[in-house]
């Protein structure tokens, strides 16, 4: 039987298994992440934005639907009734921009918010 060269880190390696330097290592026996799915592109930014948490990127007309949906939480952090009124007339200007096709994005079709429902409703929440 021919001899094979084995290079020096060729038996580090063998000789590390031996000693069992590489069994019960984290992850051992489960499948690669992602590993017999279809391939995505852009796998790299989708998992950088869930290794560092990034939230509010994407279009400005996604993140003015998000802001929408989450005026109500926004305003119950809000203690003067001023910052409520220009926190939603803010958001209804940038409304008004993304329904006229002004922001980057998917189509806007919003209504405006009602300043003084919105004042009244949050009045009535700090009351409770």
């Amino acid at each position: 039987m021919p001899s094979r060269y084995e290079s020096r880190i060729e038996r580090q390696i063998r000789e590390a298994q031996e000693r069992g330097e590489f069994d019960n290592l984290p992850g051992a026996g489960k499948p690669l992440p992602g590993h017999g799915g279809t391939y995505d592109e852009n796998w790299w930014i989708r998992d950088w934005v869930r290794r560092e948490n990034l939230t509010d990127i994407g279009p400005a007309s996604l993140m003015i639907r998000k802001e929408a949906e989450e005026l109500p939480q926004r305003l119950a952090r809000e203690s003067s009734e001023s910052t409520v009124r220009s926190v939603v007339t803010a958001l209804n200007e940038r409304i008004v921009l993304a329904r006229r096709g002004l922001v980057d994005g998917p189509p806007v079709v919003l209504p405006t918010f009602d300043v003084e429902r919105v004042v009244e409703a949050w009045r009535e929440q700090r009351r409770r």
